[in-house]
């Protein structure tokens, strides 16, 4: 709350209470406040209606003796009244007694300097309204009036007296504030740092769609003015076409612009709610002191972190794409063939579709490809080009290594995207419309070795293939290294051959004279062939 007085009976603070949208308000004013929710409804579980922000909080199990006491809002009000003598009550407080901690006016305090008992007290000067809330009165403790609060427990998030120590939150972790305050203060610090830096999003995002507004205000002007020159040839059926032409025109722009001022409403009052507790954050760290930033501490992190953790498209939302086709048939009237029609066809990146045998695969250095098949919102085929097509396939390993495809418009609604890959390996396809993923994308594109040809006859080997004869050639021309080694033979029976070729192509068909392969011969053949 900005005000000295309560927002809602506009009477100075009477225990005020600050409520999870951080808005005070006094306890009697939320005490009127009516319950929401179903009847039935447990009293410990019920929220209210903030009367500020129209925000629905949840009061805690208490009830509103259980809200944090916006001690901020009082010492607000104490210096708005000037402070006054708490000796005379008359005249303006000038200076305050830090021994008794009593605010006095001139004449009282010459009086208080001359007494006996308060003569040794010292006595500071009050030079702004700062000062005044720095040096307000001390802090009791709730459940022992007579005892300062001076410490901080650290499991129970809040400040303690010294018989509280012994009392409730024995053996718990506790310092004193002033050594606390610096570390509380900056966790605060940080999040009101990423509270204003989404607030500045925010109003980005709001001034796009301001601009999304007037644009489309202009288009609509556009388009209206295109239709009226168009319609002024055909008297009386020209003209019925463009009133009809004119009133489907602006039910799609009250349609758009209804969507537009809802999602700019959405976002002004997360603007709002984010403002407010920039501007109650700042006011806690700047003019608080550290009891009041302790106390009120967790209710303004709570509330910044809430308003951060809200999702939001960083986009308007809604386009402009109106257009006007004075080719498009639209019928008779009065015996008139009449052209014109709105077209109001916007491509959904999530309705366009991805197709082609090799989607997925490619062979190296061949040319290869896919279409990409464009729809509507409804996912009715676009039928004409012109859309922002973009594709990158980059691969998974190696960063640096990126294949450039060639996007070629059809005109009818379909793309043709083509491309030659340099490398083998694994590679992310990611296609775009108008910056935007379609349906499909991105996906992975696996690019095989190329494909060396073998122009003889394919063979196990040329060892079996000769029926046991070391120095048989391969039809290709080959000779397979090391004989029947080279296959695995050994001396003394057969241990397997890999079925592979002098070429290392493989021919699942091929029979072995000798039997089943065996793991040691596959090795060592492989090892052969790479070689």
């Amino acid at each position: 709350s900005s005000g000295t007085r309560c927002p809602v009976c506009a009477e100075p603070w009477v225990s005020p209470r600050l409520l999870p949208c951080l808005h005070s308000l006094c306890a009697p004013c939320l005490r009127r406040l009516g319950p929401l929710g179903e009847p039935g409804r447990a009293a410990a579980a019920r929220s209210v209606l903030c009367p500020v922000c129209d925000a629905e909080v949840a009061l805690p199990p208490g009830g509103v003796g259980q809200l944090t006491p916006d001690y901020l809002a009082l010492s607000r009000g104490g210096a708005a009244a000037a402070a006054g003598c708490d000796l005379c009550a008359d005249g303006a407080a000038v200076r305050r007694c830090l021994t008794c901690g009593a605010n006095l006016c001139l004449f009282c305090c010459q009086a208080h300097r001359r007494q006996k008992k308060t003569s040794s007290h010292a006595v500071m000067e009050l030079e702004s309204t700062k000062d005044c809330s720095q040096a307000e009165k001390p802090l009791f403790c709730p459940s022992h009036p007579t005892e300062r609060l001076r410490l901080f427990c650290e499991q129970c998030d809040q400040p303690v007296c010294r018989d509280c120590v012994v009392d409730r939150h024995r053996q718990h972790p506790y310092d004193f504030t002033g050594n606390v305050i610096h570390r509380h203060g900056d966790a605060l610090r940080e999040l009101l740092k990423s509270t204003q830096q989404r607030m500045g999003t925010l109003e980005g995002v709001l001034s796009q769609m301001d601009d999304m507004g007037s644009a489309l205000r202009d288009r609509t002007e556009a388009v209206a003015t295109e239709i009226c020159l168009f319609a002024s040839g055909y008297v009386k059926a020209i003209e019925e076409h463009r009133d009809q032409l004119l009133k489907q025109l602006e039910d799609l722009k009250v349609q758009k612009e209804n969507l537009l001022h809802l999602r700019k409403a959405q976002l002004q009052q997360l603007l709002l709610d984010m403002r407010t507790g920039v501007e109650f954050t700042e006011r806690l760290l700047t003019s608080g002191s550290d009891l009041e930033i302790l106390i009120t501490k967790g209710v303004v992190a709570s509330r910044l972190a809430k308003l951060n953790s809200v999702a939001y498209n960083t986009h308007p939302g809604v386009d402009d794409g109106i257009q006007f086709s004075p080719q498009e048939r639209a019928g008779q009237c009065r015996g008139y063939e009449l052209f014109g029609a709105i077209l109001n066809k916007v491509v959904d990146p999530a309705r366009c579709t991805l197709h082609g045998e090799d989607l997925h695969s490619a062979r190296q250095n061949q040319l290869t490809g896919f279409t990409l098949l464009c729809s509507d919102t409804t996912g009715e085929r676009m039928g004409r080009g012109g859309e922002a097509v973009q594709v990158t396939i980059t691969h998974k390993d190696k960063r640096d290594c990126a294949v450039k495809p060639k996007v070629c418009d059809n005109g009818d609604g379909t793309y043709h995207v083509s491309y030659s890959p340099e490398e083998p390996g694994l590679y992310a396809v990611c296609v775009y419309v108008k910056g935007q993923h379609v349906k499909g994308s991105p996906f992975t594109l696996m690019v095989k070795n190329k494909i060396r040809e073998h122009q003889g006859v394919f063979h196990c080997c040329t060892f079996c293939s000769s029926g046991g004869q070391k120095a048989a050639r391969c039809a290709c021309g080959g000779t397979m290294p090391g004989g029947y080694q080279g296959c695995g033979h050994g001396h003394k029976g057969h241990p397997g051959c890999p079925h592979w070729s002098c070429c290392g192509q493989v021919k699942e068909s091929s029979e072995c004279l000798g039997g089943p392969p065996s793991d040691t011969s596959q090795r060592s053949l492989l090892r052969t062939v790479a070689l």
